[in-house]
Parts: C-alpha cells; sequence; structure tokens
C-alpha cells in the first residue's frame, strides 16, 4: 500500500521533471546533432573549435576558476564561524545568507551595475569624499564581484551543511592528541568537510561558466563569455543548431563536474540542507 502510495506521490516530480529536464535537453539534443535539414551532422559541436568561441570558453573558465577559488576562501571560514554558533545565532545569519536569493536574480545583478557605473552609488560617494572614482564597470573584475555575489550562498551552505555533522568529540580528540590548531583544521575539519567543499565548488562553478546574464550587464555586452555566445546564437541569430551544439560541448564540462562531486560526495553529506 506504501509503495502504491510512494509511487502516486512521485508523480507531479515526474511530470516536472519529463517537461522541464528530459522534454528540453531532448530538443537540445536534436537541435545540436542536425542541420536545418535535419540531418544528422557534428559540424555544430566542431564550432567549438573556432578561435572566437575558444577565446569566450577560455575566459569564462578562467573567470569561473577565479571566482569559485574566492568564494571558497570567503566560504570556510564563515561556514566555521556558522558551525561554531549557538543554533540560534547560526539560523539567524543562514536566512541572512537566503534571503538575497529570494530577489530576482537579474534585479540583484542589475543593482550592482547601478553600484559600479561611472556616475553610480558608489562614484558618487567617492567623489563627494573627493577620492578617485572607481574604472570597474564593463571589465572582468566586474564580472568576477557579480559572480561572487551571486553564488558565494551555494559555497557557504554546503559546507557549513558537512561542518555541523562533523562529531565535535573527533575534534577534541585531535587535540588531546596534541594537535595545534591549524593540525586540527588540516588533518580532521578539512578532510572531513571535502564533500560540502567539492559540493559548493562544483555549485559555484557550473553557473558561473554558463553565466550570460552577468556578463551582459556587468560587462556592458564588451566581454564575451562562451554563455554569451550562446545566448546570441539562439536570439539574434535564430540559430538553434549552432546554439544546441554548442551547449552540448559545454555540458560536457557540466557532467564532469557532476561526476566529481559524486565521487567526493557518495553519501550526499555536501547537500545544500
Amino acid at each position: 500500500m506504501n509503495k502504491k502510495y510512494n509511487r502516486f506521490l512521485s508523480g507531479p516530480y515526474v511530470v516536472w521533471s519529463t517537461a522541464f529536464i528530459l522534454i528540453p535537453l531532448a530538443m537540445i539534443l536534436y537541435y545540436g546533432l542536425t542541420n536545418e535539414d535535419g540531418a544528422f551532422t557534428l559540424k555544430n559541436l566542431a564550432l567549438m573549435g573556432s578561435a572566437e568561441n575558444l577565446k569566450a570558453l577560455g575566459l569564462a573558465l578562467l573567470l569561473s576558476f577565479i571566482s569559485t577559488v574566492i568564494c571558497l576562501l570567503l566560504a570556510y571560514p564563515l561556514a566555521m564561524i556558522l558551525a561554531e554558533s549557538s543554533m540560534s545565532q547560526s539560523s539567524f545569519i543562514v536566512v541572512i545568507f537566503i534571503l538575497p536569493m529570494w530577489m530576482n536574480f537579474l534585479l540583484r545583478t542589475l543593482a550592482w551595475q547601478t553600484l559600479l557605473e561611472k556616475n553610480g552609488v558608489i562614484n558618487s560617494i567617492l567623489g563627494m569624499l573627493h577620492l578617485p572614482a572607481l574604472q570597474i564597470i564593463n571589465t572582468p573584475y566586474a564580472i568576477i564581484l557579480g559572480m561572487v555575489y551571486n553564488f558565494l550562498p551555494f559555497m557557504v551552505l554546503p559546507i557549513y551543511n558537512a561542518l555541523v555533522k562533523i562529531d565535535k568529540d573527533i575534534i577534541n580528540a585531535g587535540r588531546d592528541l596534541g594537535a595545534n590548531g591549524f593540525q586540527v583544521f588540516w588533518k580532521v575539519m578539512f578532510p572531513l568537510s571535502l564533500p560540502g567543499v567539492i559540493s559548493g565548488i562544483t555549485m559555484v562553478f557550473v553557473p558561473a561558466l554558463t553565466t550570460f546574464v552577468i556578463s551582459d550587464l556587468l560587462g556592458g555586452s564588451k566581454i564575451l563569455l562562451i554563455g554569451n555566445v550562446i545566448e546570441q546564437k539562439f536570439k539574434q541569430g535564430s540559430n538553434w543548431n549552432a546554439g544546441s551544439g554548442l551547449s552540448l560541448v559545454l555540458m560536457v564540462f557540466i557532467l564532469l563536474s557532476m561526476a566529481v562531486m559524486n565521487k567526493y560526495d557518495k553519501d550526499g553529506e555536501g547537500g545544500m540542507f
């Protein structure tokens, strides 16, 4: 009876997954491996080999890597503070980090555009203080800033989730055996929190690699990442075949990231919650 009931409850999830995951993926696969006449071809995949697309892919990989490293360096100490705080304090701080995620992604990025532009809020304040203006908008630095701001919670929460699951007796045992603070962290805490770290890296690197909104708004459409190239293929050129082919190549990096996460987080200990 329970099995039949569980199958009934899983029905909406199956419908949702089919409509919004399986069917879109099937469409991307079809368009990516066919030409305008519907004949099988690999030319769409080969488009990634052009100089322009390789440059966009390389820049996207570089900025995504830098953003992921910055998020990790910021997130791990914060996650440690949260894990060592009382339940009420940590819950309050976690809510503060989750609150911006309730706001539309586009609005959050537009807010940074308003702050960073030449006549924006930050430069206006600097001008009032007779300080030099920041020339950061429409540069890779602005894109990295936007990535870090938008994706930092996706790094903090998995690491925090992994740290709170570590048995305090294990940490105390390391201290009792004569290990100093750094040794306890490096040989006990960090290895045990590695599933959360890997999960966080994946959850930051993948969306950063595929984003196009951040580079559009904070890069002023002057800096093309591979996400922007794919967007242009679909929207401006209406070339679904080329856009789908590039998407399939980019999907390889996503699958590799997921494979790494599954290898180090087999039990799902580094999940968001």
